[in-house]
């Protein structure tokens, strides 16, 4: 094996691995990423036994082509900080994989490419077809709300489900439940639905982040694939039962209050100062033209102030997680946000005026 490649080439394809890398691994092949190189492209590949992404890169110069793994962080830390331009020569010499540039020689271990784990993808499924912005708002409107090392393994997932033409995201941690839902650019004959891991997901994120292209998903009954400019993605899907997101939606009469949403996410987040630590509680009471906002911890210290809005409905007196609300607001493009109350103990629903494409439930706080 023996290539010339870019320095911003190769800082793309190891900076799109390090998330997949296993930080505390067991198989000492798991910390390496897979180089395999032939005329024109060098394939990175990295996996953590549950996912695996790969990404292509063009070579600038080619004289022999071959496969080897070598670790990754220092890796992708040493390319990282060559100078702006470099063309970095890769050849392997015995075990060891030499790197040289205009600044110096550098000299990495590597171990066989026939050690690197294969990540076993599933055959079949169905494939849909979404823009890179939808997708990337899907996620990142919803998977706020997922489980965090959850005994209920489910809830510590992005739930997907495609129909006919449109994507639903759905991510809950029993306390607050997030909803989302997109066009697809095809309709689909099939119901497809699946639980992608937290890092799964999160790494699907970063992938099309930047990307404005049509990105093509398959679900398949246990894994996840996602293919974008040149990178594929692929993990294994959670196990289980995810529970009827539906029935959690509150519906029927409500008192709704309608505010800006900067005016309430800034007050919330001066009130929330005095807010007790450990709850981070604060409480709303609502009138007709405002809402009184307040929060007190066990110093007895207290904070409250009063936001104006258009209210209509019986009053209510509420408590909240002032965390849960805050990332709902950040979350929301609009200027104005809805809050749906149906009752001083029951949950509320938050809505983005004028669209039923993104719902939030959270549940109330006593303190």
């Amino acid at each position: 094996m023996d290539f010339y490649i870019t320095k911003e080439e190769i800082v793309s394809s190891l900076n799109a691995t390090l998330g997949v890398v296993e930080k505390r691994q067991t198989l000492p092949i798991l910390a390496n990423v897979l180089f395999e190189v032939d005329e024109s492209t060098l394939r990175l590949t990295a996996t953590d036994l549950e996912s695996e992404i790969s990404t292509i890169s063009t070579i600038s110069n080619f004289k022999s082509g071959g496969r080897t793994t070598a670790p990754a962080k220092k890796l992708s830390e040493l390319c990282r900080l060559f100078k702006e331009g470099d063309e970095i020569h890769f050849f392997l010499d015995g075990e060891n994989l030499k790197i040289e540039t205009s600044s110096g020689k550098y000299n990495l271990s590597t171990l066989p490419s026939e050690d690197f784990p294969v990540f076993e993808k599933e055959e079949g499924g169905n494939t849909v077809n979404i823009t890179g912005p939808n997708l990337k708002a899907l996620i990142y409107k919803t998977s706020f709300a997922m489980g965090n090392q959850d005994w209920r393994h489910y809830l510590n997932g992005l739930y997907i489900s495609v129909e006919d033409n449109a994507i639903t995201s759905v991510a809950t941690d029993a306390h607050r439940l997030a909803l989302a839902t997109t066009l697809l650019n095809e309709r689909v004959s099939e119901q497809i639905t699946g639980i992608v891991p937290r890092k799964s997901i999160n790494e699907i994120g970063k992938i099309v982040s930047d990307s404005s292209e049509n990105i093509l998903l398959q679900l398949t009954p246990n894994s996840i694939n996602v293919n974008v400019a040149g990178t594929t993605f692929s993990s294994k899907l959670i196990e289980g039962k995810f529970p009827d997101y539906e029935q959690v939606i509150p519906s029927g009469e409500s008192s709704t209050l309608s505010i800006n949403k900067k005016d309430l996410s800034e007050s919330l987040s001066r009130v929330s100062v005095l807010s007790s630590e450990k709850f981070r509680g604060v409480r709303i009471i609502t009138s007709e033209n405002q809402i009184n906002i307040s929060a007190n911890n066990p110093e007895k210290e207290q904070a409250e102030e009063s936001v104006d809005c258009s209210f209509v409905g019986e009053s209510v007196d509420i408590a909240f997680n002032v965390n849960y609300i805050q990332e709902i607001l950040s979350s929301i493009d609009g200027e104005n946000v809805e809050i749906h109350f149906f009752g001083s103990d029951k949950s509320c629903l938050i809505t983005n005026p004028g669209s039923d494409d993104f719902k939030y439930v959270v549940m109330p706080l006593l303190i």
